[in-house]
C-alpha cells in the first residue's frame, strides 16, 4: 500500500498531469506553428500556466473546481462528437480506404510483441481515468449506489465515443500521417473543416484543461488520505478551515508536475508511467481475489464475478512482461523508484517515536504555506486529536 502511494507521488500522477498540460499546449499552439513543432521550452511554459492556474482554482473552491469539470467535460464531448460525425460523412461518401480489413491490418514494420505491449500501454493512456472516482468517495452522495452507477456508465460510454473517434480520423488520414502529426486532431480539421479548422485545435485544448483539472482534483484527494492514514508527512492531511480544500496537498501535487514538466517528451512519459500503473493496478486486482477466496463471507457492499478479475490479470501479465522486454531501461528505472519507498516506508512510517523538532517543523511548514488550517483526525488514532493551526503574527493561537 505504501508502495503504490509513494509510486504515486513521485511518478504517477505527476506524469499524467504533465502528459495532459502538454497534451494542452500543443493543441494551443500548434496553430500558430503549422509547418514545425511548437519550441519545448514554449510548451512547457504554457502548460506550467495552465496547472497553475487549475491550483488556484482547486485550492480556492471545491465547488469552482467541480464546475470548471463539468463545463469542460461538457465541452470534451461535443468536440468528440463533432469529430464521429465527421467520420460518418467521410464513410458515406465511401472514404473508408483504411478500414477496409485488407488495409487496416496492413504492416507497417514487422510484428513485434514487445511493440504490440506498448501500444497497449500508450492506448490505454486515454482510459486511464476510470479508477480516479474512487478517491473522491468521501464526497461522493450514496457512494454505495453512485460509484457503480458511474462507472457502469461512463467506461461504456468513453469506450464508445474514443473508438470511433479513432475510425473517424482514419476516415481522412493514412496511418503515417496520424504517426507524423503532433496534433491529430488539428490536422484532421484541416482537411475537413477547410476555414473552420481552428474548432479543434480549441475544443482539444478546452478538452485537455479539463483533464488536468480532473487529474489535480482527483490526486490531491489521494496524498491527503495517504497523510491521514500517517503514510505521507501530516501537513499534507491539512485543509482550509472554511474553503474545505486540501491545500498541502494540491500545492505539493503541482511543485511535483512542474518537475516533470521538464521534459516535453509525452511518449516517453506514458510509457513510464503506464508500466509502474499497471503493476499496481494487477497487484491490486490479484488481491481482490484472494481476499475472495481467504474471507468469502465478510460484507462486500460492492461485488462482481471474479471472472473480470481473471481477464485482467492475463492481459496485465501480458502487458507487463513484452513491456519490460521491449523498454527495460524505462520500465527498470520505475521499479527503482519504487523500492527506493522502502528505506522512506522504515523511516517515515514504521519509525513510530519521532523527535519533536520534526512534528514542530511540519507544523511551522503548514502554518507558512496555508494560512488557516485544520488536521483532521486520523483513524490511526482513534480520532484524539484534532489540531488546528491559526496564523496570527507568526504565533500558535
Amino acid at each position: 500500500m505504501f508502495l503504490r502511494l509513494w509510486i504515486a507521488v513521485l511518478v504517477i500522477y505527476p506524469t499524467n498531469q504533465a502528459v495532459i498540460a502538454l497534451t494542452f499546449s500543443n493543441y494551443i499552439l500548434q496553430p500558430l506553428f503549422p509547418t514545425c513543432f511548437p519550441p519545448e521550452k514554449g510548451l512547457s511554459l504554457l502548460a506550467a500556466v495552465c496547472l497553475l492556474l487549475l491550483t488556484w482554482v482547486n485550492c480556492a473552491s471545491v465547488r469552482w473546481a467541480t464546475r470548471v469539470q463539468d463545463i469542460f467535460t461538457a465541452g470534451k464531448l461535443l468536440a468528440l462528437v463533432l469529430i464521429i460525425i465527421m467520420g460518418v460523412v467521410q464513410i458515406c461518401k465511401g472514404e473508408y480506404y483504411w478500414l477496409e480489413p485488407v488495409n487496416a491490418f496492413e504492416p507497417f514494420q514487422k510484428y513485434d510483441v514487445g511493440q504490440i505491449a506498448l501500444a497497449f500501454l500508450q492506448g490505454s493512456f486515454a482510459y486511464g481515468g476510470w479508477n480516479f472516482l474512487n478517491y473522491v468517495t468521501e464526497e461522493l452522495v450514496d457512494p454505495y449506489v453512485n460509484l457503480p452507477r458511474a462507472i457502469f456508465i461512463s467506461i461504456p460510454l468513453v469506450t464508445f465515443v474514443y473508438v470511433f473517434a479513432n475510425i473517424a480520423y482514419v476516415t481522412a488520414m493514412s496511418p503515417q500521417e496520424l504517426l507524423a502529426s503532433n496534433a491529430v486532431a488539428v490536422t484532421f480539421g484541416e482537411k475537413l473543416l477547410g476555414v473552420m479548422s481552428w474548432i479543434m485545435p480549441i475544443s482539444v485544448a478546452l478538452s485537455t484543461f479539463g483533464g488536468v483539472n480532473g487529474s489535480l482534483f482527483t490526486s490531491s484527494r489521494l496524498f491527503f488520505a495517504g497523510a491521514r492514514e500517517g503514510h505521507l508527512p501530516s501537513l499534507l492531511a491539512m485543509i482550509h478551515v472554511k474553503r474545505c480544500t486540501p491545500i498541502p496537498a494540491l500545492l505539493f501535487t503541482c511543485l511535483s508536475t512542474l518537475v516533470m514538466l521538464c521534459t516535453s517528451d509525452m511518449y516517453t512519459l506514458i510509457n513510464y508511467v503506464g508500466f509502474i500503473n499497471y503493476l499496481f493496478y494487477g497487484v491490486t486486482v490479484a488481491g481482490q481475489i484472494v481476499l475472495r477466496i481467504k474471507q468469502p463471507d465478510i460484507h462486500r457492499p460492492i461485488k462482481i464475478s471474479l471472472v473480470w478479475p481473471v481477464i485482467y490479470l492475463l492481459f496485465w501479465a501480458f502487458l507487463l512482461i513484452f513491456s519490460l522486454y521491449s523498454e527495460p531501461l524505462v520500465c527498470g528505472t520505475g521499479l527503482a523508484i519504487m523500492l527506493t519507498g522502502v528505506p522512506v516506508y522504515f523511516l517515515g512510517v514504521y519509525w513510530d517515536n519521532k523527535p519533536q523538532c520534526f512534528n514542530t517543523f511540519v507544523g511551522m511548514s503548514a502554518i507558512c504555506i496555508t494560512g488557516v488550517m485544520v488536521l483532521l483526525p486520523s483513524p490511526r488514532t482513534q480520532g484524539h486529536y484534532a489540531i488546528v493551526f491559526c496564523y496570527c503574527k507568526h504565533k500558535y493561537i
